[in-house]
C-alpha cells in the first residue's frame, strides 16, 4: 500500500510539473503574441506619423491640398509593401483621397476607433491625429481640406466662383504678388490656384515667398489656415464639411505578424514535446525503479524460499530412503509368510497382497528420491545409438509383453551430454510410450540434424495421445494419466533435459499418438 502511494505520488507530481511547463509555454505564446500586435500597431503609429508629415507637406493656401498632388504621396507609402490600402475620410466617414485596394468604408468605417483583424491583414481606424491641423495660441484651427480630382473639360468645382473686382487673386506661377493690380488673366477657381501653386512655395504654412525669393511673414493677427480671401464663408463651410480631413483607415499585412505567432507557436510545441518526452520518461523510470525494488524483495523472498525448500528436498529424500529400510523388511517378512505352506490360503494370498503394495510404494519412493537428486551434467561425447540400444534392451520384456513395434534407424548422431542422465531421460520416455500404446501398437524414434550444429530427438507413438490442455500438465510432478504412473518420470526428463540446455515439448503425431520432441542438442566434435 505504501509503494502504490508512493508510485501514485511521484506520478502526480510529474503530471503536476507537466501542466506547469505546458502553462508556461502557452503563457509565453500570448505573451510573445501580444508582443507582436504591440509592435505591429507601433508600426502602424509610426506609418501614421509620416502619413501626416505628407499630408502638411502638400498644404497650401488655406489648408488645401490637391487631391492630385495627395493620393501619388500615399501610394508610395502603399508601394512600400506595409501598407495596402489607405483612406483619408471626412466627418462623416466618407473617403476623401485614397491609395491602394479599395476599403469597404461603410464596414470599416463604423468602427470610429479600434482595430479590425481579417485572416491576412489588420484594419486600424484613427489611430493617432494626422497633425494635419494646427492649432497655436490665437489661431484658427481648422482641418486640412482636400480639393476633389478635377476631369479635363470638366466644369468649375465645388467653392469655385469669379472673384469680385476688389479680391486679391493668388500669386501666379513663379512669384507672390502684393500690391498692383489685379491681373485681367486670374485664376477663377480655387482649384486652379492650387494647381498652379509654384514648387518654390515655403511648405510652412506661416510664411510666403516674396518676389525675390525670401521667405515673407504673415501679418500678426491673420489666422494661419484661415478662409482664403477668394471663397465665400458658405462655400468653405461646405468645403470643411464633404472635403476636411477628420480621419483616416489603413489596411496593414499581418503576414510578418502570422510568421512570428507561427515559429514561436512551433517552438512552444516543441518544447512542449519535450518535455512530454521527458516527464513520460522520467515517469518510465520512476515506475521500472519502483518495479526494481519489488522485484528484488521479491527474488529474495524467492532465495530464502528456495533455500527453505532445498532443506525440506533434503529432508524428504532422508525420510523416503530411511523409509525403504522398513518396507523392505516388510515385504521380506510377508514373502516368508507366502511360501510358507502350513500357512492358510488367505494369509499367503494377503501376504502377497502385501509384497505388491510394498514394491510400488518402493517404486514411488525410488521415483521421488531420483527426482530429488541434483543434476549435474559431465558432457561428453555421446552416441545416440548405443544410448537408445541400451535401452531398449532393457525394455525388451515390456516390448515383447504388448508386441510393440519398436522402430529405431540404424545409425544416429554423435552429441554432446551427460551418457547417465540421458540414458535415464530415454528410459523414462520409452516407459512412458510402452506404458500409452495399446497392445501391437508402434513407438517410432528418430534424430536427425537441424542445422550444422543442432539435432533433434523424438519419440513417437500411436497411443491415445495427449489433449491440448494437458501438453504443458504432463511434466509436472505427480500428474500423470495412467493408473499405474507415479506421475514423477516426465518431470525427471524435463529436469535433465533443462540441465543441458535444452528443450522439450508434447505434440500431437497424426494420425493419432503423441511426440516428445526435444530441441537443441548439439553435435559432438567430429560427430
Amino acid at each position: 500500500m505504501i509503494k502504490r502511494t508512493r508510485l501514485v505520488f511521484g506520478f502526480g507530481l510529474l503530471l503536476t510539473v507537466w501542466v506547469m511547463v505546458a502553462a508556461w509555454q502557452v503563457v509565453e505564446h500570448v505573451r510573445v503574441k501580444e508582443s507582436a500586435r504591440a509592435a505591429l500597431i507601433n508600426r502602424s503609429r509610426d506609418i501614421t506619423t509620416t502619413l501626416g508629415l505628407v499630408i502638411r507637406s502638400q498644404r497650401r493656401f488655406g489648408g488645401m491640398v490637391s487631391q492630385e498632388r495627395l493620393e501619388p504621396a500615399l501610394g508610395e507609402l502603399v508601394k512600400s509593401g506595409e501598407l495596402s490600402s489607405v483612406a483619408l475620410l471626412n466627418a462623416a466617414g466618407e473617403v476623401v483621397a485614397s491609395a491602394g485596394a479599395p476599403i469597404d468604408v461603410e464596414t470599416k468605417g463604423t468602427m470610429r476607433t479600434g482595430e479590425h483583424w481579417d485572416s491576412r491583414s489588420v484594419t486600424l481606424v484613427n489611430l493617432v491625429d494626422l497633425g494635419a491641423s494646427v492649432a497655436q495660441e490665437g489661431e484658427t484651427n481648422r482641418p486640412t481640406i482636400v480639393l476633389p480630382r478635377r476631369e479635363p473639360g470638366s466644369g468649375p468645382r465645388e467653392g469655385d466662383r469669379p472673384r469680385p473686382s476688389g479680391e486679391i487673386p493668388p500669386p501666379p506661377d513663379g512669384e507672390l504678388r502684393t500690391n498692383g493690380p489685379l491681373a485681367s488673366n486670374a485664376p477663377t477657381s480655387l482649384s486652379n490656384a492650387v494647381a498652379r501653386m509654384p514648387a518654390s512655395v515655403s511648405n510652412d504654412p506661416g510664411t510666403t515667398n516674396r518676389a525675390d525669393g525670401g521667405p515673407r511673414e504673415r501679418p500678426p493677427g491673420r489666422p494661419r489656415f484661415g478662409r482664403p480671401p477668394w471663397v465665400s464663408e458658405e462655400e468653405f463651410k461646405s468645403l470643411v464639411e464633404k472635403r476636411g480631413l477628420h480621419g483616416l483607415v489603413i489596411v496593414m499585412s499581418t503576414e510578418a505578424f502570422l510568421s512570428a505567432c507561427a515559429q514561436d507557436l512551433w517552438l512552444r510545441c516543441i518544447i512542449g514535446c519535450f518535455a512530454s518526452v521527458a516527464v513520460v520518461g522520467l515517469g518510465l523510470a520512476w515506475r521500472n525503479q519502483a518495479k526494481s525494488a519489488e522485484l528484488q524483495m521479491r527474488l529474495l523472498r524467492a532465495s530464502e524460499l528456495n533455500t527453505h525448500l532445498k532443506e525440506m528436498n533434503l529432508a524428504a529424500a532422508g525420510l523416503a530412503h530411511e523409509t525403504r529400510n522398513p518396507l523392505n523388511i516388510i515385504r521380506g517378512l510377508a514373502q516368508m509368510i507366502s511360501k510358507q505352506k502350513e500357512a492358510p490360503t488367505e494369509v499367503r494370498s494377503r501376504s502377497r497382497e502385501i509384497i505388491d503394495e510394498t514394491d510400488r510404494v518402493t517404486a514411488q519412493l525410488n521415483e521421488f528420491i531420483n527426482y530429488s537428486r541434483p543434476r549435474e551434467v559431465r558432457r561428453s561425447s555421446v552416441s545416440l545409438s548405443l544410448v537408445v540400444g541400451e535401452v531398449v534392451r532393457a525394455l525388451g520384456y515390456d516390448l515383447e509383453e504388448k508386441c510393440i513395434r519398436l522402430q529405431v534407424p540404424e545409425s544416429l548422431p554423435v552429441i554432446e551430454g551427460d551418457e547417465q542422465l540421458l540414458r535415464q531421460a530415454l528410459f523414462n520416455l520409452l516407459i512412458n510410450a510402452v506404458q500409452a500404446v495399446e497392445r501391437g501398437g508402434d513407438i517410432e524414434v528418430a534424430a536427425w540434424k537441424n542445422n550444422s550444429h543442432g539435432v533433434i530427438l523424438e519419440i513417437r507413438d500411436n497411443g491415445p495421445g495427449v489433449p491440448p490442455e494437458h501438453r504443458i500438465e504432463i511434466f509436472k510432478p505427480y500428474f500423470t494419466t495412467h493408473q499405474k504412473g507415479t506421475g514423477l518420470g516426465l518431470a525427471v526428463v524435463q529436469q535433465i533435459v533443462l540441465a543441458h540446455g535444452w528443450e522439450i515439448e508434447c505434440l500431437p503425431n497424426e494420425p493419432r499418438g503423441a511426440v516428445l520432441r526435444i530441441t537443441h542438442l548439439k553435435l559432438a566434435s567430429g560427430g
